[in-house]
């Protein structure tokens, strides 16, 4: 293993424009897919503008992270049933038990953390963090490694949800500690961590247990709880979610903003009390982390009838008829994240259709088909905005009131992990690979 030295900086709030010679959690330093990089390559394919390509083993949908040199992954491992164990799943899966079919053909999954060198693209270590038996059954799109590692200093804070939590000492390459947070996610998990503080702060949605925890970063010690608010229907797969925290200074005080089922919360990271509170009715599965415009902050409601809501963030207590400041009701995603940029929202729905709207008012400015299908979120750099689908295209068009398309281009594999910047290129992870992309 390289012996990388991490220099260690306070963790920024929201309202900060990313470096880019750091990119420590999910969408970058912000937390909202946001680059200083002036110079991002317009153009590529396998053939130009690769500075370097590596296979990545197992399969993962984590986004990478960095603070230095090295680029850090998670990757799930996966060991097939074979022989008489596979066959007998086979069977049950043919029994009309629908708990039966949701047994996965795995024997075990091995849960690593993978580092590559950022100049040069070589593998540099591949670490096992968990070894699971007989692990749950996952949605086809979902990975057992999708939450995105947080890093914080020489500390990886990997999260996979119900499967376990552990701190890798990326110094030694060392498992620091492990712990399991209770919750069953039914397809997977999906929500990657955040760190505030000595905290590591994690969303444990799920169909049987939904709440959040805050953990000692350094000792896995669990310092709060707090349970999600009440919700409607007895059906817990309407109670799950799997969206990335998102942390805020608002009026000289910290929030941590968590969407959820039917509802969004904000807690104070500190101790974990609640703030404040929006229902948005049934919506569920929630995957797209918010982000903030114009002293609001939009979130996407998940799955039911998607909605993108404005809210503003000085409330206190249930200020679901006070403080939605507007609505967005059609091609609202499910999966990907929206981006902001001046004044206007832009998003992606699954399906590839773009929309760009006012981001103070919620009027809509214009709708465009992108073509493909779409979980990774887009990215915003000086002028340009990145979406990248599952077919391996990534469309660049120019933030504006006019759909303007710059370019289109296309990688072998999927993009599912959301992209990242070094310096001035692009890091696109696709389900095999991970590419450095620059000239």
């Amino acid at each position: 293993m390289s012996r990388a030295i991490y220099f260690l900086s306070a963790f920024a709030l929201t309202t900060a424009i990313c470096l880019a010679a750091e990119w420590r959690q999910f969408r970058g330093p912000d937390g909202q897919g946001h680059t200083d990089a002036k110079e991002l390559p317009l153009t590529w394919s396998e053939a130009e503008n690769v500075r370097w390509k590596t296979a990545i083993p197992g399969r993962g949908w984590s986004s990478p992270v960095f603070d230095g040199d090295i680029v850090w992954m998670t990757t799930a491992v996966e060991d097939p049933l074979t022989g008489e164990a596979l066959e007998k799943v086979q069977r049950e899966k043919l029994t009309n038990d629908p708990l039966a079919k949701q047994m996965s053909l795995l024997g075990s999954v091995s849960l690593r953390a993978v580092s590559v060198d950022i100049k040069t693209g070589k593998l540099l270590s591949d670490i096992e963090l968990l070894h699971i038996p007989n692990p749950p059954a996952i949605h086809d799109l979902n990975s057992y490694a999708s939450p995105t590692p947080v890093l914080d200093g020489n500390l990886l804070l990997c999260h996979f949800g119900e499967l376990g939590t552990a701190c890798l000492d990326t110094y030694t390459g060392d498992v620091k500690w492990k712990k399991t947070l209770p919750s069953s996610h039914a397809v997977g998990a999906g929500s990657s961590p955040v760190i505030f503080g000595d905290l590591v702060i994690c969303t444990c949605d799920g169909t049987d247990l939904q709440y959040v925890a805050a953990l000692n970063k350094r000792t896995g010690e669990q310092v709060w709880k707090t349970n999600r608010p009440k919700m409607s229907g007895q059906n817990g797969d309407f109670h799950k979610s799997y969206c990335t925290p998102l942390l805020v200074e608002v009026a000289g005080k910290n929030q941590v903003i968590i969407p959820g089922a039917q509802w969004v919360v904000a807690y104070d990271p500190a101790d974990g009390h609640e703030i404040w509170r929006v229902r948005y009715g049934d919506g569920f599965s929630n995957v797209p982390r918010p982000v903030i415009a114009n002293n609001l902050v939009c979130v996407c409601t998940g799955f039911m009838q998607p909605q993108l809501i404005a809210i503003r963030m000085d409330g206190a207590g249930d200020v679901t008829s006070s403080h939605v400041a507007w609505k967005i009701l059609k091609s609202v995603p499910t999966m990907p994240s929206p981006v902001v940029v001046g004044e206007e929202i832009y998003f992606v729905t699954d399906q590839g259709v773009a929309t760009c709207a006012n981001a103070v008012s919620g009027e809509i400015v214009w709708t465009k088909r992108l073509g493909g299908n779409y979980s990774a979120s887009p990215l915003a750099s000086a002028g340009r905005i990145y979406f990248s689908n599952r077919e391996g295209e990534t469309t660049v068009i120019r933030p504006g009131k006019q759909y303007e398309e710059l370019a289109s281009n296309k990688l072998d594999g999927q993009h599912m992990a959301s992209p990242a910047v070094f310096e001035n290129s692009l890091l696109l992870r696709t389900n095999t690979h991970l590419y450095r992309i620059g000239q």
